[in-house]
């Protein structure tokens, strides 16, 4: 039995979202503040609490207006169903698939309610709603008349405060194929069915040294009642019981001497002569409990030089993340094994495993994270299947390239469609089906390609494929010089943009996954003239066609491809929606073209090079000539740190000055802003991420 596919609405930004999980690690990765948090929490507080509580800030900016437009429908004296079909509910599906050769079904049985003996799949809804019988009460003494903005936050104000109250949560069983069919159960059909766990981005895991950090010792004290619980597995009830005999001998020992010296401290009460004290005594008993001590005194310490122990805050904090997270998989299993009845699934959210880790240790961590959970397997007598999925967020480029394309959720805040001007929703793009059309070979590519070169494509506001090196090392100062010259326009040195070279015959194979990620792009490139088809590589005034492939794929749909039309294309014939391709042109009308960035350089500084020649073409010949007596690697370098006073080629600037222009992530205007200006701020604000 597996957890198939999540959808969420009306939570934060995730207002209609739909996820389907992977069997074994599914990894969530996306910018900031693009709903990531939100996924756990929201499942943190509907399957993991016992009772779930929600503020008005938690739903969706989106469906506000949906409580002022339940208030309307009851002044005009709408029915009951109908008014409550327009107030908002937070609402989490989840689809689960199971065996249904299987006798017995365990505690999915309850939520199985179909008559196909084909389907396999189960759905079960919980849904934050309204209590039945609560309308009256939950909007009385509301304004009669349309709400104005004085009036909204008044109304806002009073559902702050009723929501708590007047909400709960709900859960049934609902048909697959029927929606009208379902059948309501109590609270705890659920959690016998899915079991969570939750490791947080924020562990407790500082980096003082000057004083000792107990969380480990606190993960262990987590071992030990997990143990000692009557449901516990066999030898874990031993090592407890173990523990707890100890103790016991320690206590005795206690009672026998260490009590009988202590009570010689305390003096005699007749000895004060105070009248009704003299026929009394006191006696002292000291206690011991295993938990305090595992607790208060037990700390978790390393392994010196010379039979000296460290503090743990002493060992390294990658390390120390790296032990905790171990620590609590290994407590979350036991957990699982002592409950009495066996929940069907485990879901298990890490949050940020890169803390602290390095750049190997993060890719190893995603890699054997299936072969962890099957060694908690293999540990025990019964070796009893451990059914656990994780879900793994990241900002990890790392961790995302090792995990593979087909286990990545990719989170992606945008406007909302058809929503007024402001409002943020949180879209899930699969790139299990999202990239599926793209061939095997390519997609091994891709994936190589991002691992090798540590891409941060997944967290990225914007996107450069450069040609070469020359490029790449060159970018960065072209693109501050722009800024130094018109200070008033857009910097793209203040968005969060990745570079990635990737050369002329495989910037194509990223056409696709840049549409699906909906990522601004720009694309810098070479014209690579040729005499003909598959001819020599010439100056291009001697060319007629281009070599190169990114420009045969980016311009497919032209016939012919000529050299002729890629030089006679304006700008905004070398824009396809969010991306955009760069290549070489004349500096101004007239001039000459070259062919490559070395030979565009060159003729866009002729004094700084020493051009002589007099026509377009002498020009392009002698620039080609140059740039050939230059490594690129020389040449970039040169003019990136030691030779710095030149004006970078016109098609270059005009690539870069339409990449800091548009597209541009606005930050969630609901983090500063409650309910769109309409509700006031409440302290620790809405946190809508």
């Amino acid at each position: 039995m597996l957890i198939h596919q999540v959808a969420i609405k009306n939570f934060r930004l995730l207002a209609d979202v739909d996820l389907v999980l992977e069997d074994q690690t599914t990894v969530i990765v996306g910018r900031n503040n693009s709903g990531k948090t939100s996924l756990s929490e929201v499942m943190r507080r509907l399957l993991a609490d016992g009772s779930a509580a929600f503020q008005l800030e938690d739903f969706s900016s989106a469906c506000y207006d949906h409580f002022c437009e339940a208030l309307e429908a009851l002044n005009q004296g709408a029915d009951e169903d109908a008014i409550r079909a327009l107030i908002p509910t937070i609402e989490l599906r989840l689809k689960f698939t199971y065996d249904p050769a299987q006798p017995q079904l365990g505690p999915l049985g309850p939520f199985v309610i179909d008559l196909d003996p084909a389907c396999a799949d189960a759905l079960v809804v919980v849904r934050y709603e309204l209590k039945d019988g609560q309308l009256a009460s939950f909007l009385e003494g509301q304004p009669k008349e349309a709400l104005t903005p004085e009036a909204r936050v008044a109304f806002f104000r009073v559902l702050r405060e009723r929501i708590p109250t007047e909400f709960s949560v709900k859960i049934w069983a609902e048909d697959p194929n029927d929606r009208d069919n379902h059948r309501q159960l109590l609270p705890g059909a659920l959690r016998g069915l899915v079991k969570t766990g939750f490791i947080n981005a924020q562990r407790g895991l500082d980096d003082v040294t000057s004083r000792e950090s107990d969380v480990l010792a606190k993960t262990v004290e987590g071992l030990f009642a997990t143990a000692s619980s009557a449901s516990a597995d066999t030898a874990d009830k031993q090592i407890a019981e173990a523990l707890k005999g100890a103790v016991q001998d320690i206590q005795t020992q206690i009672d026998a001497n260490f009590g009988g010296q202590l009570k010689s401290l305390i003096p005699a009460l007749q000895t004060f002569g105070y009248p009704g004290l003299g026929g009394q005594e006191l006696h002292t008993e000291t206690l011991l409990d295993v938990r305090k001590l595992l607790s208060n005194f037990t700390k978790v310490r390393y392994a010196g030089y010379g039979g000296i122990t460290l503090p743990e805050s002493y060992n390294g904090l990658g390390a120390r993340n790296l032990i905790f997270i171990l620590l609590q998989l290994a407590g979350f299993y036991k957990a699982f094994r002592a409950e009495t009845t066996e929940p069907g699934v485990h879901l298990i959210f890490i949050e940020e495993p890169e803390a602290h880790l390095h750049p190997q240790m993060q890719e190893v961590f995603i890699r054997q994270l299936a072969k962890i959970a099957q060694q908690l397997v293999d540990g025990t007598q019964d070796k009893r299947p451990w059914p656990v999925q994780f879900v793994v967020s990241t900002h990890s480029s790392h961790i995302a390239n090792a995990a593979g394309f087909e286990s990545i959720r990719y989170f992606l805040g945008a406007p909302a469609p058809g929503a007024q001007e402001g409002i943020r929703t949180t879209r899930i793009k699969d790139l299990r089906k999202g990239l599926k059309d793209i061939q095997p070979e390519d997609k091994k590519f891709l994936h190589q390609y991002m691992t090798l070169t540590r891409c941060d494509l997944f967290f990225a506001d914007k996107a450069v494929l450069v040609e070469g090196l020359s490029e790449r090392l060159l970018l960065p100062v072209i693109i501050a010089k722009l800024e130094v010259a018109d200070p008033e326009s857009p910097k793209l040195s203040s968005q969060y943009v990745t570079v990635m070279e990737v050369g002329g015959a495989y910037a194509h194979l990223f056409f696709d996954l840049l549409k699906f990620l909906e990522l601004r792009s720009l694309i810098i490139t070479d014209l690579d003239a040729v005499e003909k088809p598959g001819g020599k590589a010439c100056a291009v005034h001697l060319g007629t066609y281009s070599s190169n492939a990114c420009l045969k794929a980016w311009f497919s749909e032209d016939d012919p491809f000529t050299l002729a039309g890629l030089l006679a294309k304006k700008d905004a014939g070398k824009v396809l929606k969010r991306n955009r391709i760069a290549y070489q042109r004349a500096e101004k009308e007239g001039d000459p073209c070259g062919r490559t960035f070395e030979d565009a350089f060159i003729l866009a500084n002729p004094k700084l090079f020493g051009l002589t020649e007099k026509t377009p073409q002498g020009l392009e010949l002698e620039a080609r000539s140059k740039a050939e007596e230059w490594k690129k690697s020389e040449f970039a370098l040169k003019h990136a740190i030691a030779e710095t006073e030149w004006v970078a080629p016109a098609y270059i600037v005009d690539g870069v000055r339409w990449l800091a222009r548009g597209d541009v992530v606005a930050p969630d205007p609901a983090l500063a802003l409650a309910v769109e200006a309409a509700v006031p701020p409440v302290e620790g604000g809405v946190g809508h991420a």
